[in-house]
């Protein structure tokens, strides 16, 4: 199984790079633009908030910036821990890297924002991590309190930008803020349409940190890069997301975690597959296992009777929505209709209205229509913090 996985993300490395020499014109991230930012750090003690996306080229960020003579003293690490293996919701704890020597915070463990102590003892703040775009993905939380607590020391962040792979659109219930949590903290569209740069720039803008407070924010853009194009990440931002198709079924498949279907974790197709052990219908069959990832998922050992996403492309060739169908016909086939959703799916839509609607029948095109005013409005506020046409 394991050797089957390495297989997998070998192969999603070598798509990305194929894609990306493809063009005229390769991406370049702001991790890879080095020269802009070294001069910033020389001299100082450097923190860096990463994890096993932080590379520049094939390297990773902060071996780079030892090797260039960097004097970095922590590392923060977000969901999911520095090298990225850690489940979803997996609590992470503090540790050392074993291969440099320099501790490592976990902000997924006893707390996830920095304390007083952890943010004692260097003088700027590097941030670079590999966002999918989606409001729930708690890279943009973590974004947030480092902001915060650089912002209340005042440290500045240093922000290397990445593209976002789920960029080319903007969809979804935009969050009631009753619903905030560490899966929503912002009032922002599921899929936001943003890089982290960007979103970290609405953050600021719109005065969403503790006590008005801003950060001393420098960012490094990416490269020949616009909202319109493909981007194919160059490893797995998290373990349950293993393909470029799974990272773009995620913002509609993700949903099923806040109701009795499984999104297919403990399998070798997280979020490319759903199913039920009691559902009505459906030609796909699957059993959940325990696994490095997914160590508790639903229905471990248990066979699930659902659909096969593997294959399936948007109708007009395009990712452009969210899709809620499967949701619909998924809540149709289940038989107790009023144990189908729990409390994480509000928080995961940011709404109850999502749930109301689905219950009460309603189509998805009647669902979709009530989110339109709220998305205008983001649309035109979101224009102000844009970095890249």
């Amino acid at each position: 199984m394991k050797s089957l996985i390495l297989i997998k993300c070998f192969v999603f490395f070598l798509f990305s790079f194929l894609s990306c020499v493809s063009g005229s014109a390769r991406i370049i991230t702001g991790a890879e633009r080095t020269e802009d930012y070294m001069d910033i750090l020389y001299g100082k003690r450097v923190a860096v908030t990463g994890n096993h996306t932080s590379l520049v080229n094939s390297a990773h960020l902060v071996d780079t910036l030892l090797s260039r003579g960097i004097d970095v003293v922590k590392i923060f690490s977000p969901e999911h821990g520095f090298r990225g293996i850690a489940g979803a919701g997996e609590k992470v704890v503090d540790t050392i890297d074993q291969k440099t020597g320099i501790p490592v915070i976990s902000l997924y463990g006893s707390r996830r924002k920095p304390d007083d102590v952890d943010m004692d003892g260097f003088e700027i703040m590097v941030f670079d991590l590999q966002d999918v775009g989606v409001r729930f993905y708690t890279y943009i939380s973590t974004l947030h309190y480092i902001m915060e607590a650089c912002a209340l020391k005042g440290i500045p962040l240093l922000l290397l930008d990445r593209p976002n792979p789920n960029g080319n659109y903007v969809d979804g219930p935009v969050l009631e803020m009753e619903f905030q949590s560490f899966v929503g903290m912002h009032p922002v569209p599921l899929v936001h349409g943003m890089t982290l740069a960007e979103y970290a720039r609405m953050i600021n803008g719109e005065g969403w940190l503790k006590e008005g407070v801003e950060c001393a924010l420098h960012i490094i853009p990416c490269m020949n890069y616009s909202h319109d194009m493909e981007y194919v990440l160059p490893v797995p931002p998290s373990p349950n997301l293993r393909s470029q198709h799974a990272i773009r079924l995620y913002p509609s498949i993700a949903l099923f975690e806040g109701t009795v279907i499984s999104e297919g974790r403990g399998t070798d197709h997280p979020f490319e597959i759903f199913g039920h052990p009691e559902l009505a219908s459906g030609d796909f069959y699957f059993t959940p296992e325990s696994r490095s990832g997914a160590m508790h998922p639903k229905y471990t050992g248990q066979l699930c009777r659902g659909t096969d996403l593997r294959n399936w492309e948007p109708p007009v060739g395009q990712w452009e929505n969210i899709e809620l169908k499967w949701l619909i016909e998924a809540y149709c086939q289940y038989p107790y209709k009023d144990k189908f959703f729990n409390n994480y799916f509000y928080r995961l839509t940011g709404t109850r209205q999502v749930a109301d609607d689905i219950t009460a029948g309603e189509s998805e095109l009647e669902i979709r229509d009530k989110w339109k005013n709220d998305l205008t409005e983001f649309i035109s506020v979101r224009e102000k913090y844009l970095l890249y046409p």
